[in-house]
């Protein structure tokens, strides 16, 4: 990222600099009726401009100075989250209403390798366009665009789908290409091509004489793009790194943090920053803090954790209990504006590789001053509740505090103590025993009454990549899910549910964690999937979350479990972050938002400041609440896009490693079940390894089948046989395909 990149993302909880809200409010005394706010400037571009304008435009007319820019980049990258102007290709901006009279719309461009793709406008009430690949126009995948929608035609149409033609790259979203080097020869002379790894960029990247830099045929290597296609010219580039060889050690997340543009190193000012950082909290910073050193206190976290984010401790309580949720105060340390949060800003969340983790926070914090590690002082903000004998919150205060944790516990520990009853682990932690059992007794409580009110919850299988300690892949497991997981996760879903509550109570902006209701016409399709099997649901205009979780519990150990999971599970759409609170329909939450993790996430690092804020008055004033809003917009939909590129980045080296791990599996046979259907086969995951491979339609002789979508399944024409989600079923291994990170099975008949 470029200096002024970095300057102008440097915090998302951000509220405006001092000297810009004070220019607003000069330039709202002449020509507003209020203060300006974020409405001022919509009816600025509303009224005023008459075109798209520049920043330097805008600046000029709002009598702006050369230090309020990179705070004015940040409003308007807002309130193009929010779409209530667009960027217009050499970072133009104008009122969005105007575009959408010419049926323009601006969005991310989302390629299939097949070469069609999907425009994500990203604004509420905006679904995705459909974009066939002959009006793709020149974009690559991840592109911001702008597409013109035209009335949709055929099967589109009846399913009230959109579709458009790309007609402009706003954006690109790749600088660099990572593939495959092979030379090869035209009229023109020698010539090379770089074969993306990423299968949605769907060309190849040519590679002119002299700009190979090196490469020898099969290397893997990144390439820096120096044109970008344009009118079927294909893009050009040349090779800055080779990253080495197939089947190379660590070869697999060498790639995708290639691929992804992810961030490693810490920049040296950040660094720096971090280091002149005390690694043990002194008496001073213990001033004016709660004191619970005294307090039996456990952190408890998996084998291979190294930073913690959360501790807990509990005591009985009348008749029911006292939860304290300590959270590690990062807030304290990443001060908002420094080099470190800028650095964390644009990382927004820490990546988790199967052999490495790529942080957020350089260790110093991380690992350090920040992790609630065993038998030190530590500075935390602590969630204290209190729960009557039913599991309702009675009373509860959230104030700074400092701990000295008394056990780095794992799960496994927990599990031996409260599960296996094991009496060696049970002597060796005795002075803990009566916490751990309250833990126990309060989780249960929490649980019921949670399920109670419908939250829903999967119980989906997740696998666990073994490697050695040469970083090759060995195994694939079941990740154990126990007891302990359990613990922890409804006592930190207690601790953001009650801060998000504890914000909007007092009218306090903050960024929510949300999860919009499922589109009305997927949980039709759900409704009477369900009902094909025998689970009756209310129409889709009144199902409510605990009606899906009813449905979910009602077929647990059963043979339609999986079934039944995997299609609820597609039903959903994905959870984000917001500055509006339109709730958690998974969760059945009507508030919610993340706190408990700030050292991995930074929008739980916006939360704390906002709560610290709160505990020293700082949002009283109308004014500061209106800064601090001014900020969230821009900053849940980077976090969310950080999140989502983090995730991709997790499941595309998993699925190398998994594809890697197969390629000495030819002709072996495995038990499966089938977790996807399509019109060209169906997708089997095997039951031991949890590797999944195409059964193509073609393969499956002495028949025609036919694809029924709202039932998931293919049928026999005639035999009648039929494959759908969730069936039990035994393949073998007949292709693996590294380039496309593809294993083809065949099925074995009985």
């Amino acid at each position: 990222m470029n200096r002024e990149g970095a300057k102008s993302a440097r915090t998302a909880s951000s509220t405006l600099d001092k000297r810009f809200p004070s220019v607003l409010r000069e330039l709202a005394a002449i020509q507003y009726p209020m203060q300006a706010t974020k409405k001022d400037f919509i009816t600025f571009f509303k009224t005023r401009p008459g075109r798209p304008l520049l920043v330097r435009e805008i600046m000029r007319q709002l009598k702006l100075k050369a230090e309020d820019r990179h705070d004015l980049k940040r409003m308007l990258a807002g309130l193009v989250a929010e779409g209530h102007i667009v960027k217009s290709r050499g970072n133009r901006y104008g009122i969005a209403g105007k575009a959408a009279k010419q049926d323009l719309e601006q969005g991310l461009f989302q390629a299939h390798p097949s070469g069609f793709g999907f425009v994500m406008p990203g604004i509420k009430g905006k679904t995705d366009v459909y974009v066939p690949a002959a009006g793709r126009l020149d974009a690559m995948d991840g592109d911001t665009v702008t597409v013109r929608v035209a009335p949709p035609s055929g099967r589109r149409k009846a399913a009230g789908k959109r579709e458009g033609i790309i007609i402009k790259v706003l954006e690109r979203a790749h600088t660099r290409i990572v593939g495959t080097y092979e030379p090869g020869v035209t009229k023109g002379g020698a010539i090379g091509f770089v074969a993306p790894t990423n299968q949605r960029i769907t060309q190849n990247l040519v590679v002119g004489t002299g700009n190979a830099g090196g490469a020898k045929p099969g290397d893997l290597v990144s390439a820096e793009i120096v044109t970008y296609p344009d009118r079927g010219l294909p893009a050009e580039g040349r090779i800055t790194r080779i990253i080495g060889r197939p089947g190379d050690p660590g070869i697999e997340s060498d790639l995708i943090i290639e691929e992804h543009e992810l961030p490693v190193a810490f920049t040296p000012a950040a660094l720096a920053e971090a280091k002149a950082i005390p690694q043990e909290v002194s008496a001073a910073m213990r001033k004016g803090r709660r004191d619970l050193r005294d307090l039996p206190t456990v952190t408890i976290d998996g084998e291979k954790a190294k930073d913690f984010d959360d501790a807990v401790s509990i005591e009985q309580y009348r008749n029911g209990w006292r939860l304290w949720v300590h959270i590690a105060d990062v807030a304290q340390y990443v001060r908002e504006g420094s080099l470190l949060d800028q650095e964390a800003y644009a990382r927004a969340t820490s990546v988790y590789l199967p052999d490495r983790a790529i942080p957020m926070l350089p260790e110093q914090l991380s690992n350090g001053i920040c992790s609630l590690n065993p038998q030190v002082d530590r500075l935390t903000l602590t969630a204290e509740m209190d729960f009557d004998a039913n599991g309702a919150m009675v009373r509860h205060d959230l104030y700074e505090s400092v701990i000295n944790s008394n056990e780095r516990m794992t799960y496994t520990a927990v599990r031996q103590i409260l599960v296996d009853r094991d009496q060696q682990m049970r002597k060796r932690y005795e002075p803990l025993l009566h916490q751990f059992e309250l833990m126990a007794e309060l989780m249960e409580v929490l649980r019921a009454k949670r399920s109670k009110r419908g939250s829903i919850d999967f119980d989906l299988p997740e696998p666990e990549i073994i490697m050695d300690i040469q970083g090759q892949m060995t195994d694939i497991v079941r990740a154990e899910r126990n007891m302990a997981h359990q613990l922890v996760e409804e006592f930190m879903l207690a601790a953001n549910e009650t801060v998000a509550g504890h914000l909007e109570k007092l009218e306090v902006p903050l960024i929510y964690r949300v999860h919009e209701e499922p589109a009305e016409e997927k949980l039709a399709d759900l409704v009477d999937f369900l009902a094909t099997i025998g689970i009756a649901l209310p129409p889709a205009g009144k199902l409510k979350p605990r009606n899906i979780q009813k449905a979910i519990a009602s077929v647990r150990d059963s043979p339609e479990e999986a079934l039944v999971n995997t299609v609820v599970l597609r039903t959903m759409k994905q959870a984000r972050y917001s500055e509006e609170n339109i709730g958690h329909f998974g969760l059945a939450a009507e508030t919610y938002t993340h706190f408990t993790s700030p050292i991995r996430r930074y929008p739980d690092l916006i939360v704390h400041r906002i709560v610290k804020g709160v505990i020293r008055g700082k949002y009283r004033s109308e004014e500061a609440r209106e800064e601090l809003a001014a900020g969230l917009p821009a900053s849940a939909v980077h976090c969310s896009q950080r999140e989502r590129l983090a995730m991709e980045a997790e499941r595309d080296v998993v699925a190398m490693l998994k594809v890697r791990f197969m390629e000495d599996k030819l002709g072996e046979t495995y038990d499966g079940i089938i977790t996807g259907v399509t019109q060209f086969g169906f997708f089997v995951q095997l039951r031991d390894l949890f590797v999944e491979g195409l059964v193509h339609v073609s393969t499956l002789t002495g028949d025609y089948y036919h694809y029924i979508e709202n039932r998931h399944c293919l049928r026999g024409e005639r035999r009648k046989r039929v494959y759908r989600i969730g069936d039990s079923v035994r393949v073998r291994v007949d292709r693996v395909d590294r380039e496309r990170k593809k294993i083809d099975f065949s099925l074995i008949e009985e």
